[in-house]
């Protein structure tokens, strides 16, 4: 080896974090896993991960009927119970240990299974959400034209049923026909045209590929492919375009929606608030069900993202940003939206609850029509879709990196290295995978597995990590991680939240969901009991992987039944930081090779100062030393 290199990384591992700070970063990290090469790149990512789809789609809808502003108390109820707390575990279990989904369960390996059930989910999710982001590309190109594909009656798509229902107002603005038992184009084109669902008889029988959804969900995945080449190398320079962009689209939007006549009646609609809908538990169900989704905790994107950054990196900070930013965003986004749908009603003379909708229906066939009414339509039209193109994407790569960090931490010598091609296979099994989506009756799988995929399955993955990091590994033990991590301890609200309220909120959840459980439907169809049971088999077969983690890490140890499942739920010897000069306290001298004196006691040898973070550190070595002697 290079003498010369070997000074160098010797006065290296010397330095305070503080001084670190003028060192190329790559040098601060786990040899070759590569890392976040700027200062916002982790932010970005966070912001652009969180918020997705749901945000425009969901929330808006959620709140007009749930009791319009009344909504909000609940929303941020749950967002300080459930959601604040648990994006800081996990952002604080990745940061520490540096390690993916998989991996970081050195923790206690005893619920490894909980890391293998994440997997699971995030992969069915990443499957079905790419098939979504083929039809936003679908309509992004056919916005390219002059006059929008579904403004007219006409096209050989059509029905008898099609009305153009704009200026079908007569002399006294009232509408001639019944509206109900017409069709608007819009939504012809996207049920008859776009998914072709009338050449399927169901979901048993979904009919033909189409050739046109097969390729745009083949450009998402040579999309997506790219932008995750290098890791979070280029996924971290990608999002300051895709987590930034979509804001300045939802400004215009917004803008252009305030600007509309009619747009008061609708965001009057979104509004006001109705405070005896408070009164009822689903509308509390609802609001943690928002906040669970819209924040991607349990899916292992944020365990991933926070273990690519550096050991003292602030993430208590960030966890405020980008879970109020997502909050923010989501209101937003409702005012855009609802002061369209205004518009759109006076234009209709129909009430606004009759034109909103949520999910799909409201991306793809409400806001396209009424696109068709606004001066300009194919730009706004392809401004729309692009925004929902960035959203959806950021959400996308964090889904696919989890399950790439995830199992290349768990084999590193073999695929850290060949981590692009492994990336490439991955993309191309889940291609293959979801090729069922762009059939005739593709809309149905999507159905299925929106429904059933992240649905119980992620809640007891949540309650299993919380309680096994707060009960199993310790409350105490985690809080002086933190404590190492950052400086300073998590507060009663946090300690609290993770031992009782966090999981009892989702416990509840849980109950809530199975007691008011409800078969899958997509407008009129009702799916048949096989696959109602195959979407249950779905949610539960990452549940079972939970009990089946358990049964191989007690399996491998020794001893009676008692004794095996203690030493399974110890942390493994290597647990801790990954970084030797970041073990300090009980993490010293664990790493496999260490031969190191204390790094502290050299810190303060050659420095003579103690930054903060050291001093986290003594004091974190004097009270294990108090607990140990109180111990003997």
């Amino acid at each position: 080896t290079d003498p010369f290199q070997e000074t160098h990384w010797g006065n290296y591992l010397l330095m305070t974090p503080s001084d670190q700070g003028d060192v190329d970063l790559d040098v601060d990290f786990a040899a070759d896993r590569g890392n976040w090469t700027g200062k916002l790149d982790f932010l970005l990512s966070c912001i652009g991960y969180c918020v997705g789809l749901g945000n425009v789609w969901r929330f808006p809808y959620r709140a007009y009927t749930n009791g319009g502003g009344a909504f909000l108390v609940p929303y941020f109820l749950m967002l300080a119970i459930c959601g604040i707390p648990l994006f800081f575990l996990e952002l604080s279990l990745g940061q520490f240990s540096s390690l993916g989904p998989l991996a970081v369960w050195k923790i206690s390996p005893l619920f490894k299974g909980a890391g293998a059930a994440t997997l699971l989910i995030v992969g069915l999710v990443a499957i079905y959400y790419n098939a979504i982001i083929a039809y936003v590309l679908f309509y992004l190109f056919a916005s390219l034209t002059s006059s929008l594909p579904w403004e007219h009656c006409g096209n050989w798509w059509n029905t008898d049923l099609c009305l153009e229902h704009r200026g079908s107002k007569d002399g006294n603005g009232a509408l001639p026909l019944n509206l109900t038992s017409t069709v608007s184009p819009s939504e012809e084109y996207w049920s008859r045209y776009v998914l072709h669902i009338q050449g399927s008889r169901g979901i048993g029988s979904p009919g033909g590929i189409r050739w046109n959804l097969c390729l745009c969900l083949l450009l998402a995945w040579v999309i997506v492919f790219l932008c995750i080449l290098k890791g979070v190398k280029s996924s971290g320079k990608v999002v300051y375009f895709t987590a930034t962009f979509p804001y300045l689209i939802l400004l215009m939007l917004l803008v252009r929606g305030v600007t509309l006549p009619g747009a008061w009646k609708g965001i009057q609609f979104y509004l006001t608030p109705q405070f005896h809908h408070l009164l009822s538990s689903k509308v509390w169900v609802e609001a943690a069900l928002q906040i669970f989704y819209s924040l991607g905790v349990g899916f292992g994107g944020l365990l991933t993202f926070a273990s690519y950054n550096t050991f003292h990196q602030n993430i208590y900070r960030d966890t405020f940003i980008v879970t109020l930013g997502n909050a923010i965003t989501s209101i937003l986004a409702g005012f855009a939206i609802f002061s369209v749908l205004g518009y759109m009603s006076q234009e209709l003379g129909v009430p606004v609850d009759q034109v909103a909708k949520a999910g799909p229906g409201l991306a793809f066939v409400v806001y396209p029509q009424a696109m068709t009414m606004l001066p300009l339509s194919p730009f706004w039209s392809f401004l729309f879709f692009f925004m929902l193109l960035t959203l959806g994407l950021d959400s996308q790569f964090a889904f696919l990196e989890t399950i790439v960090t995830a199992v290349t931490d768990e084999f590193p010598y073999y695929l850290r290295p060949k981590k692009a091609v492994f990336s490439g296979l991955i993309c191309v099994a889940m291609y293959l995978m979801g090729l069922v989506l762009t059939t005739d009756g593709g809309m149905y799988w999507l159905v299925l597995l929106d429904d059933y995929s992240a649905s119980f399955g992620l809640m007891v993955v949540v309650v299993t990590t919380c309680l096994a990091v707060t009960r199993v590994y310790g409350i105490q033990r985690f809080c002086r991680d933190v404590h190492m991590m950052l400086g300073f301890k998590p507060g009663l609200y946090f300690r609290a939240c993770w031992l009782f309220l966090s999981p009892a909120t989702l416990l509840a959840l849980l109950v809530y969901s199975i007691v008011k459980y409800q078969p899958s439907e997509y407008g009129s169809y009702r799916f048949p009991a096989w696959a109602e049971l195959l979407g249950i088999l779905m949610g539960l077969l990452s549940c079972l992987m939970i009990p089946a983690g358990m049964l191989v890490a007690v399996l491998r140890e020794e001893g009676s039944l008692w004794e095996r499942l203690q030493q399974a739920s110890r942390p493994a010897m290597d647990w801790g930081p990954s970084l030797e000069e970041n073990r300090t306290g009980m993490y010293v001298a664990t790493l496999a090779g260490s031969q190191s004196p204390k790094p502290l006691v050299v810190h303060m040898r050659k420095y003579g100062g103690v930054t903060s973070f050291e001093n986290a550190a003594v004091q974190v070595d004097r009270e294990i030393a108090e607990e140990e002697e109180s111990m003997m």
